[in-house]
């Protein structure tokens, strides 16, 4: 069982809290605790409120889905720290660094006491209603019942009240505390063993959204099969195997690490980190990654990153990471839960006081009504319908293959009313092939393709690279370059048998003067035919003109039809020349294409596309998207899967490279924001039926538990509605 009542109790938010700010501590340690009972904002409050005034604390950040807290401390600060949060009834543990990082387990309680504690309240209940049993029996019952099932809620509802927090637990106590003054021993006895049932049930629902995303750390081995330096295979622990150790995967069996295949061949089930149906063929020198399944064949990899820097290792703590950043509707019901309950409770205290003073209203029955009030005043289900649905909807784009930086981010994409894409490795496949040469000049053909293919050698850029597989398909060798130069935008330098020479686009040319009316023709009706031109050049003229054509991916067909069926606009941002732009934006049904675009020409367009409230996206793989996708409200990388940055920087992470993903994604943000509303809704709308029943005199504590258990229960059950997505 939690021990976070109703697991979102708290009223008010655990972001940064402006009355404690982060100390700089000089010299500052970071230290990583492990706290089993905090795992709602109600906790996360209490420890920021308590820790943000001691000396020597800094920096606090929390992550309540692995139940850890880092904090940045002096040396000799940390015992106290330790010391404060024992003294709010929870335990910190220590975590080395690069030691165990297992997620914090709360004590499994026992549930025999609470079902003793249902009999004794219910017992207490029927002998109210048999006459002639003494008042003393039930008496006797109703704290037999509280004693068993209550007192942890007594213990954590003292602790809030010492630290100014009116909480779930505070309120209830308060409650039942007031029913037994006004006489009402059964009904407090059974509000409370019903607020401890709640807790049990929503615990236990709340736990399948944590272990939705708990569970990748389940997908890589435990164990690798590693080569030793006898030669002899040995299965040895994966966090013990080291950078280019070599291991060996039988059919059927998990892999444990990233790597590259050394020698062997199989298709490899991708699904876990990709969300690819199908698997997918591997041959030497292809890439496979930790957690995902060799289907059919055998075949050995050397390791590329240790367990702790796997692909999976980042997802995972990306994913985790994610819990932390709130999206805007949730620091909203934050915000609003942290001025409504103190206001509500306000009014029960002047519920319970002025009606009998100013209307002669009994004093039983006012204090009764405020009672009421307190247990349905928690705004529980309210705060609840909001991280559990998020939660829900960052762990189901996960198992689709999307890594959300942040419930922000999926909220963001419900309002997408514009996306981008980057051409090269996005749209296309990104390994375009020569299709033409054009010697302009009279030095031998194989000499001008030698020269043009030892250049592109020394670039990734893949139009330079389909040069090269191009001359070195043909037998033609290759020389060597020195000064290599990258040209942003435009092409590379280098000198080859020591003369410089010049591999790029058209605006290269221009830049040089070397461009011609007579070569512009001819540019002119390869562009027109979708290819992508480069010319060679010295320092007097143009050499040769090579053309290049990429495929476009089918998916991008698919992913672009679907968006425009979302009513998301496109449009394509390129390098390469506008006739190529609109041909290939052609082919996959983009609205509008832009060719001849340095990277900062592609920042400038996502800045003009920009029009609140309206969301634009950004599609990108490589490094002259990034300002792009930074300027853009959602960046999305393409195949992220083992590339160490794209995790990290991307706001949005397609692990492989289909784009059907992306529309995909849009209907998971869309679907998570109609759960959303939907909670709000249910959580307001019988919060307020039955403060108007309160205030009529029509509800009892029985049916404010109803209302405030069942309501909560609904938001939950609703919010999960998205794992089945």
């Amino acid at each position: 069982m939690s021990e976070c009542a109703s697991k979102s109790c708290g009223c008010e938010s655990p972001a940064s809290d402006i009355n404690n700010p982060a100390q700089t501590i000089p010299g500052g340690i970071s230290t990583i605790l492990a706290i089993a009972k905090m795992d709602c904002p109600t906790e996360e409050r209490l420890i920021r409120k308590k820790l943000g005034g001691m000396p020597g604390i800094g920096e606090l950040d929390f992550n309540l889905m692995k139940r850890t807290l880092t904090v940045t401390h002096a040396p000799d600060s940390l015992e106290p720290a330790i010391t404060a949060i024992r003294s709010l009834g929870m335990e910190a543990v220590l975590l080395q660094k690069g030691g165990n990082t297992e997620i914090a387990e709360p004590d499994k309680a026992p549930w025999w006491p609470l079902a003793l504690s249902g009999i004794a309240a219910t017992l207490a209940e029927v002998m109210h209603w048999i006459d002639g049993v003494p008042p003393a029996f039930e008496i006797i019952l109703a704290l037999l019942a509280v004693l068993i099932g209550g007192l942890p809620t007594y213990k954590k509802g003292w602790i809030a009240l010492k630290n100014r927090n009116l909480n779930m637990n505070a309120l209830m106590s308060i409650a039942v505390t007031g029913a037994f003054l006004i006489g009402q021993w059964p009904e407090g006895a059974m509000v409370m063993f019903l607020f401890a049932l709640a807790e049990v049930i929503e615990a236990k629902s709340l736990d399948r959204a944590r272990q939705a995303v708990r569970g990748l750390m389940a997908l890589a081995p435990e164990k690798a099969t590693v080569c030793q330096p006898d030669g002899s295979w040995i299965e040895v622990s994966a966090t013990e195997v080291s950078l280019d150790a070599l291991v060996r995967v039988r059919p059927g069996e998990r892999i444990a690490l990233d790597g590259i295949i050394v020698s062997g061949s199989s298709a490899v089930n991708q699904a876990p980190i990709t969300g690819e149906s199908l698997p997918v063929e591997k041959v030497e020198g292809d890439q496979v990654f930790a957690g995902t399944i060799n289907e059919s064949g055998s075949f050995e990899y050397k390791v590329t990153a240790t367990a702790t820097n796997s692909t999976l290792a980042r997802i995972i703590h990306a994913v985790e990471a994610a819990q932390g950043s709130r999206a805007p509707t949730q620091r909203f019901v934050d915000q609003f839960a942290r001025v409504y309950t103190p206001v509500v409770f306000l009014i029960a205290i002047g519920m319970a006081v002025i009606p009998p003073l100013a209307f002669g209203i009994p004093w039983f029955e006012a204090i009764y009504r405020a009672l009421v009030l307190l247990v349905i005043a928690c705004p529980c289900a309210l705060v609840i319908s909001t991280p559990v649905t998020i939660v829900s909807g960052l762990a189901t784009a996960a198992h689709h293959g999307i890594l959300v930086k942040g419930g922000a981010y999926l909220e963001a994409a419900r309002q997408l009313a514009v996306i981008a894409f980057d051409k090269t490795g996005t749209l296309t496949h990104g390994k375009p092939e020569q299709t033409d040469f054009i010697n302009i000049s009279k030095i031998d053909e194989s000499r001008i393709r030698a020269i043009a293919a030892s250049l592109g050698a020394r670039s990734d850029h893949p139009v330079s690279r389909a040069i090269t597989r191009a001359a070195e398909t043909d037998g033609i060798s290759l020389s060597e370059v020195q000064d290599f130069a990258a040209i942003p935008g435009c092409g590379i330098r280098g000198q080859v048998d020591g003369l410089t020479y010049q591999l790029g686009n058209r605006r290269l040319a221009a830049a040089t003067q070397l461009n011609a009316p007579e070569l512009e023709t001819q540019i002119d009706a390869l562009e027109g035919q979708g290819k992508t031109v480069v010319l060679l050049m010295d320092n007097q003229s143009v050499l040769g003109l090579f053309a290049v054509a990429d495929t476009v991916r089918d998916a991008s067909r698919i992913a672009i039809a679907e968006l425009h069926a979302l009513n998301i606009r496109t449009i394509m941002l390129t390098g390469d020349n506008p006739h190529t732009a609109r041909a290939i934006a052609a082919q996959v049904g983009i609205d509008e294409a832009r060719g001849n675009l340095l990277p900062e020409d592609k920042l400038a367009v996502i800045s003009s596309l920009a029009s609140p409230p309206a969301k634009v996206g950004m599609v990108g793989d490589g490094i002259n998207d990034a300002p792009a996708l930074a300027q853009a409200d959602i960046g999305f990388a393409m195949g992220a899967a083992g590339t160490d940055t794209a995790i990290e920087t991307a706001d949005v992470a397609l692990m492989d490279d289909d784009l059907r993903k992306l529309p995909l994604f849009v209907r998971i943000a869309r679907k998570t924001a109609v759960i959303l509303w939907q909670n709000i809704a249910l959580a307001l709308s019988i919060k307020a039926v039955f403060i108007v029943l309160t205030f009529t005199g029509n509800a009892t504590m029985w049916m404010a538990v109803f209302a405030d258990m069942g309501a909560s229960l609904l938001v939950v059950f609703n919010g999960l509605r998205l794992l089945r997505k």
